[in-house]
């Protein structure tokens, strides 16, 4: 049986650089950095835990430069205020890809762009 989603892996060939974004420039809260294998050299992992799940980043030797494909997979970061969060990214300069918009019976959502060109999205689904 499923439980749930434990982790979304975010693969890049420079985690440093994709996860000084995710904390310089959204927020997010590093809980865990490590390194696979016996030397560095491997590749450095990070840990960002939202609750129950966690969003790693993660090197992988088949991942390089930008992301082609972003729209096929993104994964949303759900905030208390969507308004302040994205004026807070609009000021860090992250690439707008859907400014703030409504959907019925869920909530607020905006779509932005990662520097490895990732499609992340904060939401809004509760009411404050």
């Amino acid at each position: 049986m499923v439980r749930g989603i434990e982790s979304i892996n975010l693969n890049s060939a420079n985690t440093k650089k994709l996860a000084d974004f995710y904390i310089k420039q959204v927020g997010l809260k590093l809980t865990d950095e490590f390194y696979m294998g016996e030397d560095e050299a491997v590749g450095y992992y990070f840990e960002f835990a939202t609750g129950s799940t966690s969003l790693m980043i993660v090197p992988h030797s088949k991942v390089t430069g930008k992301n082609k494909n972003p729209e096929r997979i993104f994964f949303n970061l759900e905030v208390d205020d969507i308004k302040k969060e994205v004026a807070k990214l609009k000021k860090a300069k992250v690439k707008v890809i859907a400014d703030t918009y409504h959907i019925e019976s869920y909530g607020w959502v905006a779509t932005f762009e990662d520097v490895d060109g990732n499609y992340f999205q904060l939401v809004q689904v509760r009411e404050n």
